[in-house]
């Protein structure tokens, strides 16, 4: 079915933002040395295997520690600068299609926001951040339980993610 009308569906997304004492830099190397150094080619593997359980297999060895693979890497601090803004600053996409297929099944829609997106920002002091949106506040847009739940799930570990690689080492803290 075509329409020139479209039906609009709104939304309200839930920003998360983590400040973490760790410099830019050491924040970019925390989470690449668990989500992986070099993105993975992920639409190039569903060719390479006959069945969902060989890919599966195949995915599940590029998965980092908290659950997720590096996809793309977008170095928006090369651009800006360019305009004056100094600010070193990185928008990374991550995702698992293990993770993705829990919510895809419940509504292929969900697929506009999986893979995730993070963007990892210098800010003053020697200090960063990094800051997402909640996938469930962006993929639950309507009464969908099972959706709902495989949502949370991915929230959860986003946040756990964000949690381990802002953290500092010596106090476990991002704040203090």
């Amino acid at each position: 079915m075509t329409t020139s009308n479209p039906r609009e569906i709104p939304f309200n997304g839930v920003r998360l933002r983590f400040e973490s004492k760790k410099s830019f830099d050491e924040l970019v190397s925390a989470l690449l040395a668990d989500v992986g150094k070099q993105p993975l080619m992920i639409d190039d593997l569903p060719a390479k295997f006959e069945s969902w359980e060989s890919y599966k297999a195949e995915v599940k060895s590029h998965v980092g520690p908290s659950g997720f693979i590096l996809f793309a890497v977008m170095n928006h601090g090369a651009w800006i600068r360019k305009t004056g803004i100094q600010n070193k600053v990185l928008r990374v996409i991550i995702g698992n299609p293990l993770l993705a297929i829990t919510m895809l099944r419940h509504d292929l829609t969900a697929g506009l926001f999986a893979p995730v997106e993070l963007i990892l920002i210098e800010e003053d002091d020697d200090q960063s951040s990094l800051t997402y949106v909640k996938p469930s506040s962006l993929m639950v847009v309507e009464t969908n339980e099972p959706l709902l739940a495989a949502a949370k799930e991915l929230d959860a570990k986003l946040q756990a993610l964000a949690v381990k690689v802002t953290s500092t080492k010596a106090t476990g803290l991002r704040g203090s």
